[in-house]
């Protein structure tokens, strides 16, 4: 298959993916589904507890205002702890609640049931296709992240802490797009 064909496939078929797992995990939620973005937001949150605002909108290639709305929506929802940072207490240290992390973990145990089910009824073949293409997907996966950021994480290092949180003074940074998460 031509690269061009490969890479259309490929996106095709991972977004698709995505979908269908997204919709058939929704079915049985209680509560009521996150956005990707507040899902992005909760598993980094969850895998650097007491990160910063600033250092989160960074991470997700995101404008401080933009964490800070999805930070209040969380902290609403009692999915996210903001507390004031000992250091500088204009910014704030993140955390997840005990909820948030449940939840987390029911999405992901689901999920993981799903596939395991669906890859089972694979033939030989295709199982062993899969797990020969996961160093080249986690490759993939690296390379578009370090292409994504020199200059964007440059421009979002430039805003301080205290200035992302203030409307008046929010700069506004080009979205990047990024691929469609899991949404518990």
């Amino acid at each position: 298959m031509a690269p061009k064909d490969l890479a259309g496939e490929l996106t095709e078929q991972l977004v698709g993916l995505q979908r269908v797992l997204r919709r058939r995990l929704r079915r049985g939620l209680s509560a009521p589904p996150l956005r990707g973005a507040q899902v992005e937001l909760l598993r980094l949150v969850a895998a650097q507890p007491g990160i910063r605002v600033s250092a989160a909108a960074r991470e997700l290639y995101l404008a401080g205002n933009s964490v800070s709305t999805l930070v209040n929506q969380l902290v609403r929802a009692g999915l996210l702890r903001r507390q004031p940072d000992p250091l500088d207490g204009r910014a704030a240290l993140l955390d997840v609640t005990p909820a948030a992390t449940d939840r987390l973990r029911a999405w992901d145990v689901r999920r993981n049931e799903l596939v395991r089910e669906r890859v089972a009824d694979l033939s030989e073949e295709d199982r062993t296709a899969l797990t020969a293409a996961l160093p080249a997907l986690r490759r993939l996966a690296e390379s578009l992240q370090q292409e994504l950021s020199p200059q964007l994480t440059e421009d979002l290092e430039r805003i301080p802490d205290h200035l992302a949180q203030v409307p008046e003074h929010r700069p506004q940074v080009p979205r990047v797009p990024r691929v469609p998460q899991d949404v518990p």
